[in-house]
């Protein structure tokens, strides 16, 4: 049976910075009291130190009106390939600010802008404040070869090689 570890504070900040810098892409979703919530694909640029998710993101996109009427979002990442999983609710805040643009800023993002200076560009925090994990404790190798032994032998795999919970900052 997959194991329950709960984690707080500098370890709850070190887990959510793995993991989602691991996935780098999440399911980034606003207006979550509507169904169905609006969501799209959105690369991480950094998780600090303090355990907020930084992103870049125009001005004019619908996530960053919706934002505006709430501040509520909700993040999906998934490491499929290492089997890691994410979830993050927390409160966006949005940053037009030249400082934070040029912290934040990410050479790909020129796919998307002209430059740093690009009217439109802005940068969105996502503080969390609730997040749920799921992880291996022995690696994906490690739990790859029970999955296959389990699927050779007929036996069910018991989990054990998994741990989830809270990440409490």
């Amino acid at each position: 049976m997959m194991s329950t570890q709960n984690l707080t504070h500098l370890e709850a900040i070190k887990k959510i910075k793995e993991l989602s810098e691991n996935a780098k892409i999440c399911m980034f979703c606003t207006e979550l009291d509507t169904i169905p919530v609006n969501s799209r694909p959105m690369t991480l640029q950094e998780t600090d130190d303090s355990g907020n998710l930084w992103f870049i993101s125009s001005g004019t996109s619908n996530k960053n009106f919706e934002i505006k009427e709430d501040r509520r979002v909700q993040l999906f990442f998934m490491n499929n390939s290492d089997t890691q999983y994410l979830s993050v609710y927390g409160e966006a805040s949005v940053y037009k600010d030249k400082a934070t643009i040029e912290d934040k800023w990410s050479p790909l993002a020129k796919a998307w802008f002209d430059g740093k200076d690009d009217p439109n560009v802005t940068i969105i925090r996502v503080e969390p404040k609730e997040t749920y994990y799921w992880d291996t404790k022995a690696g994906k190798l490690v739990s790859l070869f029970k999955f296959v032994s389990s699927a050779i032998t007929g036996n069910k795999t018991d989990n054990s090689d998994g741990v989830e919970g809270n990440a409490v900052i």
